[in-house]
């Protein structure tokens, strides 16, 4: 027991080491292709209303609380216990789907604290790079709903988790990593698994790749017609692609690229899912093309505006699954990134994780529920908004309605700031006339602009906890 604890929290501070580079695994697209079905278009349309998400990460990793699936990945940056040989380390990480039993498994609290936080959409992780997945798939035992867990009613994990989050009326997405490292048909025992890549040559074995591809479209298809409505497949391990697709934009990532494709016929995949969820949005992250229908940056804002579909995609704290003793960023950081991202263009898509109970922790609970403070009152300027040409302006973003009669101008604090009586911003000058209003009180505020800069006046009884400022005008052009 002893022994185990110690490789555990060996493999939490080799956690540490890892997160800023594991973070930057996934790169942004730089080319976006408009989708052609109306449908689809129509789906991305509501999808953009929406503005915030929860992602949640949860697996086998949960267990002892460590990075999500990259351990069991051979490659430079990646730092393991020492005292295992590689094979043992694996061993002892596929094991764990034999202790994971979540005896208190909550979706209805996940959902709870994601509605109180004001997020609209849910993309949960029916299996991540490790091959364990969170729902009764027939293609494999290596599942949720084979193990300790089975005998429970809700086995079925993502069903319950889908369930629960439809009744707090979020969009639904389907988190499924295209590579699965525990399929002998990703990863075939008769070789090393030197990479995230699939270890042998798919042109001198097409057989194994076919069956890899029939593996991979059978379980997408489970998902897509046993599971009630889903809004968005979001596709991760952007290193499965056709290798057409493999151009000097990815090869600058610094990703091991092999010499074969690893296309498992997306075209073939995207008319199952859309045949069974029509309109479905597809997020086949950072392969540019049909079925990449918005970007999602990872753990980082672009640096200007976008006018196009995106999402930033960022962890509440360090880690995108549990982590014990995780450290997560107060609500006032969180609330002034979705302030610079939904000015920007885009949505934030928050990442928390479970513990191997199936709870999220207390800390989580109360950041998420300190988010929707700010978001109940001022979420007018937030959802169902679209870009402003001029859209930043010092420490003010602006976002509008989609019809573009009102504007919103989001002053973001400074740490421990208390704006003396007055703010001011260039340009987004409101109308002769216009009514500017505090967007969580309605309070009607004197303004006055003269060479182009605006300044409002303050209440004076504003309180100096609000970690963004939102005022509503009519624009004068």
């Amino acid at each position: 027991m002893k022994r185990k604890i110690i490789v555990a929290a060996l493999l939490v501070c080799a956690f540490c080491r890892l997160s800023a580079q594991e973070n930057g695994v996934h790169q942004q697209s730089t080319v976006y292709e408009w989708p052609s079905d109306p449908m689809v278009k129509q789906k991305l349309d509501k999808w953009q209303d929406k503005k915030f998400g929860m992602i949640v990460h949860w697996g086998l990793y949960a267990v002892p609380g460590i990075i999500e699936s990259w351990s069991i990945c051979s490659e430079d940056w990646i730092d393991r216990d020492s005292t295992k040989t590689y094979e043992e380390y694996k061993k002892w990480y596929w094991d764990l789907n034999k202790s994971f039993n979540p005896v208190k498994f909550n979706p209805e609290q996940w959902a709870r604290a994601g509605k109180s936080a004001g997020m609209k959409y849910l993309v949960f992780t029916t299996k991540h790079h490790d091959g364990f997945a969170m729902f009764d798939t027939q293609e494999s035992d290596f599942s949720i709903a084979k193990g300790p867990f089975a005998d429970n009613p809700k086995a079925d994990v993502a069903k319950y988790v889908f369930d629960a989050f439809r009744k707090e009326g979020f969009m639904i997405g389907a988190y499924f990593s295209k590579p699965d490292w525990h399929s002998p048909y990703y990863w075939w025992s008769k070789y090393a698994t030197p990479d995230r890549n699939n270890n042998y040559d798919i042109k001198k074995n097409p057989w194994r790749w076919n069956q890899f591809k029939g593996f991979a479209y059978n379980q997408i298809e489970e998902l897509m017609t046993r599971y009630g409505s889903i809004d968005i497949l979001w596709l991760d391990g952007g290193w499965v692609r056709p290798l057409e697709t493999v151009n000097a934009e990815v090869l600058s990532w610094g990703a091991n690229i092999p010499k074969w494709s690893q296309d498992i016929d997306m075209p073939k995949i995207a008319r199952m899912a859309r045949k069974a969820q029509p309109g479905l949005l597809m997020v086949d992250r950072t392969v540019h093309g049909p079925y990449e229908n918005y970007q999602t940056p990872e753990q980082k804002i672009p640096d200007t505006q976008l006018d196009h579909p995106w999402e930033s995609c960022m962890t509440l704290g360090g880690a995108w699954g549990f982590v014990n003793n995780d450290q997560y960023k107060p609500a006032s950081v969180v609330i002034q990134k979705l302030v610079e991202i939904v000015a920007k263009g885009g949505s934030l898509l928050l990442g928390v994780g479970p513990n191997a109970e199936g709870t999220l922790p207390a800390e989580v609970i109360t950041r998420l529920n300190d988010i929707g403070k700010w978001t109940s009152k001022n979420g007018r300027a937030i959802y169902n908004t679209r870009i402003t040409k001029n859209y930043h302006s010092g420490q003010t973003w602006f976002t509008q309605s989609k019809d573009g009669k009102t504007r919103y101008a989001i002053y973001c604090r400074n740490v421990g700031e208390n704006p003396a009586g007055a703010i001011s911003w260039t340009g987004n000058v409101p109308g002769k006339g216009t009514v500017v209003t505090l967007v969580s009180s309605g309070e009607k505020l004197k303004w006055n602009t003269v060479n182009g800069k605006t300044t409002v006046e303050l209440p004076t009884n504003l309180m100096g906890a609000e970690a963004a400022l939102a005022f509503a005008f009519t624009p004068a052009n």
